[in-house]
């Protein structure tokens, strides 16, 4: 029932947010962060990702990719041609995916390092935070850390302090 609990908050905060645009009508906090990536092959997941950043005024600009190879042609021609400006700030990447999971996206991003370190915050998202995953996850000196699923209030708070 905890789950069911946790959605239905979600919801509603996501709701309250407005649902992912620019946050409650009579609200005055402006968005830390321009844009946001969420990749993530569960749709329930990624929707209470955004609703929980929407909640916490994270950014401005949420998108949302549910097949990785969808979110790496968006990416890479950025990468590429180094568009700075147009690199979201944030990418929050779900470790476990069928076809490409986080760790062929990372790999895929390794030549990248230097503009990836330099424009944005990369994070890896993960149900169940293996030791061994952070150890491997050492090799990718551009991923900005681990974070836990589902992603909690406090934890967007910790990011935006930091940033």
């Amino acid at each position: 029932m905890e789950v069911y609990n946790t959605c239905v908050r979600c919801c509603l905060l996501y709701f309250e947010a407005g649902g992912g645009q620019n946050g409650c009508v009579g609200d005055k906090r402006k968005p830390m962060f321009k844009s946001v990536y969420i990749i993530d092959d569960d749709e329930v997941s990624a929707f209470l990702t955004e609703a929980m950043l929407a909640a916490e005024h994270f950014a401005r600009k949420y998108d949302t990719f549910l097949n990785p190879q969808d979110a790496l042609q968006h990416l890479l021609p950025l990468l590429q041609q180094d568009q700075r400006r147009s690199i979201p700030d944030v990418i929050f990447l779900d470790l476990n995916m069928p076809y490409v999971d986080g760790w062929q996206f990372l790999d895929t991003l390794a030549p990248h390092a230097p503009l990836i370190k330099c424009s944005c915050m990369l994070y890896m998202l993960t149900s169940s935070l293996d030791f061994n995953d952070v150890r491997r996850a050492q090799k990718y000196d551009f991923l900005a850390g681990f974070l836990q699923k589902p992603i909690e209030e406090e934890t967007i708070r910790d990011l935006l302090h930091k940033a």
